[in-house]
């Protein structure tokens, strides 16, 4: 079935309807991995964005539940070529397959590269996946990503048990966690308690927790104003760690500003330096927004920055047990380069413990 992708500057790219069969319009954002399109799928970072890979060829290892991490919400799926016959002795079924049955409007033969030079010279811009171009262009560049981190959370409080010996209890507010978050939690002796996006600091604390992990997330971090209520409540009194959209949102709590980029970073493919040592990790990323790091003078050290434009990847509170980080940690990049960070979480929340206790005596 032929189909059509359509850009809000009017500009069209025909090819073959794969998906589901409805259309939908979303804010087309590109990723830049050669693998990992299941992890991207399930991230519910994407949520109102139609997902464009670079790499030409997507599918050729089918789909493979345990690689999932979370639910999906991408609004649409472009690829160049879909490989319908998929090769791995792990593979439950066909990329196709999947999209159809999560409701995703996909199309392939299309020119992603050309249609990524066009994204990187104008900036992300919405698009319509349909079947037949519309007369008018008013309703696609009328569209807006919003409410998604309300959509993408959970609804109800979850608790994931520690691998062996429980050693700490850590609340992960769930603005779209994805779930090896959870796993490198567990593994390194945590009880894990999920709750949603819109617990109060005040029922956190009732949890007692060792510690807070503030999860990534879909959307405009500025948007969530109740939740950077919250986590300013939370700042100092507990150790926190944030990722991506919990970065953001930690940095709009302390005082600073987020802004949007021109067309994001998301791939596993991306480059930051850590400012301490100038030592450069290769990192997975999916965002759309950072921080402005002129506005966090005074008010946060800078630790990390990406390496192609200089952006904000990461964020110090000194003497508030708080640091966050842009990029995903959890994702296993290089293949596990910048994992230490967990570490450094359950150290600041042992370093706590140690003083409560000494405290106490």
């Amino acid at each position: 079935m032929k189909a059509y992708l359509v850009l809000e500057n009017g500009m069209v790219f025909s090819g073959t309807r794969i998906g589901s069969p409805a259309d939908s319009t979303g804010e087309l954002v590109f990723t830049t991995g050669m693998v990992g399109y299941l992890e991207t799928l399930s991230d519910p970072s994407y949520a109102g964005q139609i997902i464009m890979q670079t790499f030409p060829l997507i599918g050729n290892y089918g789909v493979i539940t345990e690689d999932l991490e979370g639910e999906s919400f991408a609004a649409g799926y472009v690829v160049r070529e879909l490989c319908d016959a998929p090769s791995n002795f792990r593979s439950e079924g066909t990329l196709d397959a999947f999209l159809k049955e999560k409701g995703i409007p996909g199309i392939c033969g299309v020119d992603t590269r050309a249609i990524t030079r066009i994204i990187r010279e104008y900036g992300v811009m919405n698009a319509r996946i349909c079947s037949e171009i519309p007369a008018q262009l008013e309703e696609i560049k009328a569209y807006k990503v919003e409410g998604v981190v309300a959509m993408v959370s959970t609804r109800d409080i979850k608790d994931y048990p520690a691998q062996g010996k429980e050693k700490y209890h850590v609340v992960l507010i769930d603005y779209g966690a994805k779930r090896n978050i959870i796993r490198c939690l567990q593994k390194r002796g945590c009880r894990v308690t999920v709750v949603p996006h819109n617990m109060t600091a005040s029922d956190i604390s009732l949890l007692r927790p060792d510690g807070v992990m503030l999860s990534n997330g879909p959307g405009d971090p500025a948007e969530n104003t109740f939740e950077i209520g919250q986590i300013r409540k939370l700042i100092g009194a507990l150790p926190v760690f944030g990722i991506c959209l919990g970065h953001q949102l930690a940095a709009l709590a302390m005082g600073g500003r987020t802004y949007k980029l021109k067309y994001g970073h998301r791939g596993s493919n991306q480059p930051v330096k850590r400012l301490a040592d100038g030592r450069t990790f290769i990192s997975s990323q999916n965002h759309g927004y950072a921080v402005d790091n002129a506005s966090m003078d005074g008010i946060g050290k800078l630790s990390y920055v990406n390496a192609n434009d200089g952006s904000c990847e990461g964020m110090e509170y000194p003497g508030r047990d708080c640091f966050t980080v842009q990029f995903h940690p959890e994702a296993s990049s290089g293949p596990k380069d910048t994992e230490f960070l967990f570490d450094r979480f359950i150290q600041m929340m042992e370093d706590r413990k140690t003083i409560g206790g000494e405290e106490n005596a």
